[in-house]
């Protein structure tokens, strides 16, 4: 994780930030799936070979929760970040052995009217496999906030 935490005056409209890589492995697609999403095509090899999928695929849902640890080890917002709505799509199934990484750039800054000590940034960030196909298609809202609001808690 980066040292430095990104406050709303540190971020600008094109910004891009990308993550490390990250593989998933058909073991964990299966513990995933038991866990929260118990379908054949995420449990099983022979039942998603004859599924809509082809073969094995990861829930979206667990596509969704690696995309948000490799979002918050590449972009250090200060405060954390903390969602304020989101759009998801997955164009096409991550597989057993996929080496994903997520490239995300600011699309829009909003400052707080109400409240001066933040504001909201739009975020489109595409989980890309090895191949840099895209797998999830995310466009998200998330609080930023401004240096001054870590002045005034001191």
């Amino acid at each position: 994780m980066p040292d430095k935490l990104l406050y709303l005056e540190d971020l600008y409209i094109g910004q891009r930030f990308i993550s490390e890589p990250r593989t998933v492995s058909a073991e964990q697609i299966k513990q995933f799936a038991a866990e929260f999403d118990p379908q054949p095509f995420h449990l099983d090899e022979v039942a998603a070979a004859k599924s809509v999928f082809g073969g094995l695929a990861a829930s979206g849902w667990h596509t969704a929760a690696m995309t948000m640890r490799m979002l918050v080890e590449c972009r250090p917002i200060a405060g954390g970040l903390v969602g304020a709505g989101v759009e998801v799509s997955w164009p096409r199934p991550t597989r057993p052995g996929d080496t994903l990484h997520v490239v995300s750039e600011i699309m829009e800054i909003t400052p707080s009217r109400s409240k001066p000590d933040r504001g909201i940034v739009t975020l489109r960030s595409e989980t890309r496999n090895q191949n840099d196909e895209v797998v999830q298609i995310t466009t998200s809202k998330a609080l930023a906030l401004r240096k001054m609001a870590l002045t005034e808690e001191k």
